[in-house]
């Protein structure tokens, strides 16, 4: 996506206009082995011309991917977080004509800005003496509307940093906003009838979307009739849109906020029930045998698990994996906890994720909701040796099976030789690889990869196998 926004903007977002750039240096605590330093150099580098070229969503793409590689990096978190913003930015206060030459497809400007959000809270727990993170997070919450909130982080920042310029800017546009909103405010409230209702829960709107035809919807009732079909509910009118790409109706959202406060705030925590289970609540995708330590992508694509992938998406991006037990016909008793660490929505509603398996649980019980499962869970976690000479056996063995992924490892980068995406995936499973002394954890690599040996060695031609 390329844009040039400032002028659509009722004011300029400050201190998003360039990335930093990313130095070459690897020494000290997280430092990487250098083939792996040098690839993530290379993506920023892409990343940062990208970004200043404004070609955000390929500026994205590449900080996603060394991110991938090395997680919690400040610069790569920052320079990520300030993509988000300006594509948030474009979409935002983009003129409703430039669509008649030049469609959009993919997320919403909402979702891009809290996606901003949490790489900018990320940030803050790793630079809290750096306005910086206090920077991206007010400006992303100002693209949501939440000036009330941003307004504190930027006070926040300036307990850091008084003299910071630039969040004395923000901070005097967000109090210029929020007069300018409250002088518009008119006095009457308007009388509660059906019409605040979504026609399809019966219940109060909830992030209302506003289709063509002219009729409101919650937001989630209409991803999930448009998961079945492109028809407008109400009048069965053909939808030339996505439901990725369809914005909140910000002023009718807010009326209802304002006007009916008690049954907005029931609304949103029945909405925040669903994509918060709970520590011991998880939801099921009934798919295949996963143990930890694995990294694949996944092609989402029925309607049910489209709706749970949304709802993962807005809480904390994890779900349960588990396999159909053939003697029972039921889920198995064991499953294992993936995180969703890269989601690509598609313009029909299909998901493409990239996901990584965390933790084993075992279901106490599970039940249907929405058309998949959710399950009671209780973790797993392997019983520690109490003994020294155990202790001194298990460490042993540890050792060995640290020593086998190592090796592994090195033979298979050697053979990749210049194949950078063979590398690249490579990368992905060493950046997983446990320490020795996380016993537990080392096994599952090392089952991983006696899998992904047999499987190269059954795919290899016969005068190749070894």
């Amino acid at each position: 996506m390329s844009a040039q926004t400032t002028s659509y903007l009722p004011f300029n977002l400050e201190g998003i206009d360039d990335v930093d750039d990313y130095t070459w240096g690897n020494e000290g605590e997280g430092s990487l082995p250098w083939d792996r330093y040098s690839h993530v150099f290379d993506l920023m580098q892409n990343g940062n011309r990208a970004f200043r070229e404004n070609h955000f969503e390929e500026a994205i793409n590449n900080y996603s991917r060394a991110n991938n590689i090395k997680p919690s990096d400040p610069i790569i978190l920052g320079n990520r977080s300030s993509a988000y913003l300006r594509i948030s930015q474009f979409l935002k206060y983009r003129l409703p004509s430039a669509s008649d030459y030049s469609p959009l497809s993919g997320l919403d400007p909402m979702t891009h800005a809290e996606l901003a959000v949490k790489d900018a809270e990320k940030l803050l727990n790793i630079l809290n003496n750096s306005v910086k993170p206090y920077i991206l997070k007010s400006n992303a919450l100002i693209l949501l509307e939440r000036y009330e909130v941003a307004r504190n982080v930027i006070l926040s920042g300036l307990q850091v940093d008084p003299y910071s310029n630039t969040l004395k800017a923000s901070l005097q546009n967000v109090a210029s906003t929020s007069s300018s909103l409250t002088g518009k405010r008119s006095h009457g409230r308007p009388e509660r009838t059906d019409d605040f209702d979504c026609t399809l829960c019966l219940k109060l709107l909830y992030e209302p979307i506003t289709t063509p035809c002219g009729h409101s919807f919650c937001r989630s009732c209409l991803f999930q009739s448009m998961d079945r079909g492109n028809k407008c509910p109400l009048c069965r009118t053909i939808l030339f849109i996505s439901p990725r790409t369809c914005a909140v109706s910000v002023t009718l959202n807010n009326i209802i906020q304002k006007n009916f406060a008690e049954e907005f705030a029931e609304r949103k925590l029945e909405h925040d029930s669903l994509i918060n289970f709970g520590a011991d609540l998880i939801p099921l995708f009934v798919m295949d045998v996963v143990i930890p330590c694995q990294k694949f992508p996944l092609h989402i694509f029925e309607p049910r698990y489209r709706l749970m992938v949304r709802r993962i998406m807005e809480g904390n991006r994890r779900m349960g994996m588990v396999i159909i037990d053939p003697t029972t016909s039921a889920v198995s008793d064991f499953a294992c906890e993936v995180e969703i660490t890269e989601c690509e929505p598609l313009p029909d509603g299909r998901f493409v994720l990239e996901v990584e398996s965390r933790r084993r649980f075992r279901i106490l019980r599970s039940w249907d909701q929405d058309g998949y499962r959710i399950a009671e869970v209780e973790w797993v976690q392997d019983t520690v040796p109490t003994g020294a000479e155990d202790r001194e056996e298990l460490q042993e063995l540890t050792n060995n099976a640290a020593e086998y992924a190592r090796l592994w490892l090195r033979r298979e980068k050697e053979a990749a030789g210049q194949d950078r995406r063979r590398l690249e995936k490579l990368l992905n499973v060493e950046v997983m690889m446990p320490t020795s002394q996380d016993p537990e954890q080392l096994q599952f690599l090392a089952c991983y990869l006696i899998g992904a040996e047999a499987f190269r060695k059954i795919r290899a031609p016969p005068h190749k196998r070894y």
